[in-house]
């Protein structure tokens, strides 16, 4: 069991959330979903009040903490993905429903969630011995809105 668990705030959505959330991931679940017994600044007595979830492996907790939040770019949750595939997937899954293209495999979900969708080779392109590739991948990724792994391995080529 891990310790460190990821709380997200929302106003009334918590279990939507969750359920869409699951419904990206492979192997998650939603696994209880929590009522409060009085009333409280957000839910009343009887409204979901926190949704705990699993999405690949990992907690999360979705809080209905009332009013709007505001989340900002200076958080991001990051899934590094195996291959092409799994980037399409997770981009195209996560901004259904009124999400937002960013920039650099970044977006925001349309709770307002920050997330950064990237290959696992992303910082092994920018780690090795050769500065001028990392310099030409990075730069690359930078005109990007989704990432492309194989137009950043080609640019790491000098292609």
């Amino acid at each position: 069991m891990s310790r460190f668990v990821t709380c997200l705030w929302f106003n009334r959505e918590a279990e939507e959330a969750a359920e869409f959330y699951c419904s990206v991931f492979p192997d998650s679940r939603v696994l209880s979903v929590d009522t409060t017994p009085v009333d409280t600044p957000g839910p009343k007595a009887g409204d979901v009040v926190t949704v705990e979830f699993e999405l690949d492996g990992r907690t999360f907790i979705a809080l209905n903490g009332g009013s709007d939040p505001e989340y900002t770019d200076a958080l991001s949750l990051e899934i590094r993905c195996r291959d092409q595939a799994e980037i399409d997937h997770y981009w195209n899954g996560l901004l259904a429903g009124g999400g937002q293209e960013v920039q650099c495999g970044w977006l925001i979900d349309r709770y307002g969630v920050r997330w950064q969708v990237a290959p696992e080779s992303l910082y092994e392109l920018w780690r090795g011995d050769d500065e001028e590739a990392a310099a030409r991948s990075f730069a690359a990724m930078m005109d990007m809105v989704k990432l492309d792994i194989a137009a950043l391995e080609a640019a790491a080529r000098g292609d």
